[in-house]
C-alpha cells in the first residue's frame, strides 16, 4: 500500500530559492475531506497534467496515498465543481536528504509558503536547512485541504502575526 511519509515546515528565509527548479503552477480542488483526515483531491498542473488523490491516516506521520492521472478535460470540469479550491507555486529543490519541495501559496492563503521533505521512513535523518522555520508536522490547521477550507485570510490578525503572515505589513515568508 502506498504511503507518504513527509516533514512539512514553515519557511522563514528565502535561502531555499538556491536550490530551487523550475515554477509549477498548481490549482487543487478538494472534493470531500474530513477530520481525521481522508481526504480526495484533484490537482492540476500548468502543463497539463491532472490526477486525482486519495489520502488517509496510517501511523504516525504516515498516510497512505493513491494518485490517479485525469483527463485534463475531466479535470477542468471537477475544478468548476469543487467548494474548495486553493492555488499555490511547487518548486522542487535539489537536496540532501529526502525529496525537497516548496509551496508558496497566492490569493487567501498568500503570503505562506511552506517546505515538506518526503521521507523513505519516519526514522530518516535529514539536515534541516535554517530557512525552515517551526516544524508543523501533524499541526491539522496547516494541512492543504485544511487551507482550502479556512484559508489564512480568515484567521485572526493575532495568529496570522503570531506565525508571520500578517499580510498588512508585507511581511512575505520566504521573501526577504
Amino acid at each position: 500500500m502506498p504511503l507518504e511519509i513527509e516533514r512539512r515546515f514553515l519557511v522563514t528565509g528565502s535561502g531555499w530559492r538556491l536550490h530551487a527548479g523550475e515554477p509549477q503552477p498548481l490549482r487543487q480542488g478538494y472534493l470531500a475531506s474530513s477530520a481525521d483526515g481522508f481526504t480526495v483531491r484533484m490537482r492540476l498542473r500548468a502543463d497539463g497534467r491532472a490526477w486525482l488523490t486519495l489520502k488517509a491516516p496510517a501511523e504516525g506521520i504516515a498516510r497512505h496515498e493513491f494518485e490517479y492521472d485525469l483527463p485534463t478535460v475531466d479535470a477542468e470540469a471537477l475544478w468548476d465543481l469543487v467548494p474548495f479550491r486553493l492555488i499555490k507555486t511547487r518548486f522542487s529543490l535539489s537536496l540532501p536528504g529526502g525529496d525537497w519541495v516548496v509551496d508558496c501559496f497566492e490569493g487567501d492563503n498568500a503570503p505562506l509558503v511552506l517546505a515538506e521533505v518526503e521521507l523513505r521512513d519516519a526514522s530518516d535523518a535529514f539536515d534541516r536547512p535554517d530557512w525552515c522555520g517551526a516544524e508543523i508536522t501533524g499541526d491539522g490547521r496547516w494541512s492543504n485541504a485544511a487551507l482550502a477550507h479556512h484559508p489564512i485570510a480568515s484567521w485572526s490578525l493575532a495568529l496570522r502575526q503570531a506565525h508571520g503572515l500578517d499580510r498588512s505589513t508585507g511581511n512575505r515568508p520566504g521573501n526577504p
